[in-house]
């Protein structure tokens, strides 16, 4: 039976949705935009909005056991391909040479709340059944 975690650090989802749902060993996100769960408010720009995602992910992951290492895949969705560079980067950093999950990234019309950058990943819990 799939379980639905809603860690009580991530921001409020903005929907009828759970932060991620873990069935057996993997873990599947709901994607994630730069919204600091302090504040409630989207941060300024794409490189604060990317750090602020990669922080709420890492949160999720977390609680459910995992981490940012256990990643299996990512899909990144931006508004504007032109912060690929910017992406990469901050991305690298966030995941540490060597130990890239796949990753899709595409350019899509819009995201929730006027986000720039919105990200889902998939992840392995480890020790696990």
């Amino acid at each position: 039976m799939a379980e639905r975690i809603n860690p009580e650090n991530a921001p409020k989802v903005l929907g009828p949705y759970s932060h991620c749902v873990v069935s057996g060993k993997l873990l599947f996100t709901s994607g994630s935009i730069g919204v600091d769960p302090a504040t409630g408010k989207l941060r300024e720009g794409f490189s604060a909005q990317l750090r602020q995602v990669l922080s709420n992910l890492k949160i999720v992951l977390e609680s459910s056991g995992s981490s940012e290492k256990n990643v299996l895949k990512a899909t990144v969705y931006l508004t504007d391909l032109s912060n690929y560079k910017e992406l990469n980067g901050i991305y690298s950093e966030f995941f540490g040479q060597g130990n890239f999950p796949a990753r899709s990234a595409v350019q899509v019309s819009a995201l929730p709340a006027g986000a720039l950058v919105e990200i889902d990943l998939v992840a392995e819990i480890p020790g696990k059944q």
